[in-house]
Parts: C-alpha cells; sequence; structure tokens
C-alpha cells in the first residue's frame, strides 16, 4: 500500500506528463499548459496562496518566471518541481498568517526577550530566517 506522500509524488509526476504532452507535444510545459495545469488541477490551491494584491494570472507568471532557470519559455519537470516546492512554502507561510494560523504550534513568539526562567534551554522559538 502507498503512502499518502507516495501517491502524491506519483500525483505530481502524472499531471505534468498529461499537460506537458499537449501541445507542442514534448516533455516539457510551456507558459501556457503551465497555466492551464494550475487553473484546473489547483485552483482554489492557488486562490489560497498567491499573495492578496495579485490575480491568480499575475501569481502564475511570477511562478513561471521563478522556476524557468534557464530563460528558454518552458518548464522541464525539475524546473516544475521547483515551481512546486515555492507553491507549497507559500501555503506553508500562509497557514501561520492571520488569526488562528498557527494551528496550535507553540513557535515561543518571545521575540527573543529572556526573562531568567529558561535557564538555558530552547522553549520552542522559532528559528530566524
Amino acid at each position: 500500500m502507498k503512502t499518502d506522500l507516495e501517491l502524491a509524488l506519483e500525483c505530481a509526476v502524472n499531471i505534468y506528463h498529461q499537460y506537458a504532452v499537449q501541445y507542442p507535444i514534448d516533455d516539457y510545459l510551456s507558459k501556457g499548459e503551465f497555466s492551464k495545469l494550475l487553473k484546473e488541477t489547483a485552483q482554489p490551491f492557488l486562490h489560497n496562496t498567491k499573495p492578496p494584491k495579485a490575480s491568480t494570472d499575475e501569481y502564475i507568471a511570477q511562478l513561471f518566471a521563478k522556476a524557468d532557470g534557464n530563460r528558454d519559455g518552458r518548464l522541464k519537470f525539475t524546473e516544475f518541481l521547483t515551481t512546486l516546492c515555492l507553491v507549497a512554502i507559500d501555503a506553508h507561510n500562509r497557514s501561520h498568517q492571520g488569526p488562528g494560523g498557527d494551528h496550535g504550534h507553540d513557535h515561543g513568539h518571545d521575540h527573543g526577550h529572556d526573562h531568567g526562567h529558561d535557564h538555558g534551554h530552547d522553549h520552542g522559538r522559532r528559528p530566524r530566517n
């Protein structure tokens, strides 16, 4: 039996191939194929992860530009994986914003103020990025 992560990764590969072999028939995603893939398979996710003042098309264009490392106007599979990472990071960051956004995680938002009670222990302070 496959794990959830294994199924998710297999699904990402299959979706990539489903859209990459459209037009032109190759193993790359054009900007149009990339946009279509995200809009058809991840619309609610995109809506929740895009920057508040950006349109979905603007967000997709930003993701494409960041992922197209060799600037050839198309994404190979490894560049597509970069996009998935960027979207997942955006989703994770947004999950920690707003009321109740920390999902009960204790990140110790004490901003480094030491009140002398920790005796040298780190009580869940979030590492700085």
